[in-house]
């Protein structure tokens, strides 16, 4: 019975022509590291924006840093070229707001779907690349 699970996984798994990518953050260490060189070479000017607009604004930084590395990871897999830090935007229409993915470098070449969560000490962002 597991190995007739485990094929139909492998099955589903290569009919869906998707790729995954996640990230975990330990909020301590991502904010005893965080400093402005940090902040203006990773993060867009309206990322800065969103982040600053909360109490915790450190909450906000680690998990859009976890999304943008868990969006990384997921297109690296299909596409090999150098992709930027600014190049990979986490976007909200409003505070709290469904995450949104923009892909500057080249847009629309990807449809992405994204999830950030946070709980205690640890944001967590996971993506899936429909390719």
């Amino acid at each position: 019975m597991e190995n007739e699970i485990l094929k139909s996984l492998d099955e589903l798994v290569a009919a869906t022509n998707c790729t995954v990518g996640n990230d975990l953050v330990f909020i301590p260490d991502f904010k005893a590291s965080f400093n402005e060189l940090f902040k203006n070479k990773v993060y867009t000017d309206a990322e800065i924006a969103y982040c600053d607009r909360f109490e915790n604004s450190m909450l906000h930084y680690a998990s859009t840093w976890a999304a943008k590395e868990a969006v990384y990871k997921a297109i690296k897999q299909v596409d090999a070229s150098t992709l930027g830090w600014k190049k990979i935007e986490i976007v909200r229409k409003k505070a709290g707001g469904k995450p949104q993915v923009i892909i500057h470098q080249n847009p629309g070449a990807f449809k992405i779907s994204l999830t950030i969560s946070h709980d205690g000490d640890y944001a967590w962002a996971i993506t899936l690349i429909d390719t």
